[in-house]
């Protein structure tokens, strides 16, 4: 069975169709629908409209990366908010429940206040380290504040690399 190919932008941080902004993956991996993040607030679009990547089983460390061009909000080390100059902000949460490892696992890369082009680094993570911990390595990467059916899921399945095309935010963002 093959895997189905995701639309890649042309390069990072590349136009996305006239009037939205184009949002690339934060993380290497599979990509799946909010709805099945094994985490409710996510998975019910509580927290926002997006989608989420699962890295390979066999990732090592990775380093993960700005979702689009803006400004760093917020860093913590399994989670970053980056905000796109027209007001849109994206939360990329690396793994789930990660927030129990207090950084154990992750380091920073980035700081609050920095301005990033999609595709700078943001976080490094030990994959496996975390998954020794029995947790998820899914990363769902969210508008926040938006519907959950704010933007056109990516298709579910399908593989993307670290900066690749992962969907793009229409140029009015429907709220809650």
């Amino acid at each position: 069975m093959s895997t189905p190919e995701v639309r890649m932008a042309p390069e990072v941080g590349t136009a996305a169709p006239a009037g939205a902004i184009s949002v690339a993956s934060p993380l290497p991996g599979r990509l799946i629908p909010l709805s099945e993040v094994p985490d409710p607030v996510f998975a019910k679009g509580l927290v926002g409209g997006g989608a989420a990547v699962v890295p390979d089983d066999d990732a090592g460390v990775i380093t993960a990366v700005a979702p689009l061009d803006g400004k760093v909000i917020k860093v913590m080390p399994h989670a970053y908010i980056v905000q796109h100059a027209s007001g849109p902000a994206v939360l990329v949460h690396v793994g789930i429940d990660t927030v129990g490892l207090k950084g154990e696992g992750f380091s920073v890369l980035a700081q609050k206040g920095d301005q990033v082009r999609a595709g700078d680094p943001m976080i490094s993570v030990d994959v496996a380290f975390v998954r020794s911990k029995n947790l998820s390595m899914c990363s769902p990467v969210v508008i926040l504040d938006s519907a959950p059916d704010a933007i056109e899921p990516p298709a579910p399945g399908g593989r993307v690399e670290a900066g690749g095309y992962l969907f793009s935010l229409p140029g009015k963002i429907p709220e809650k």
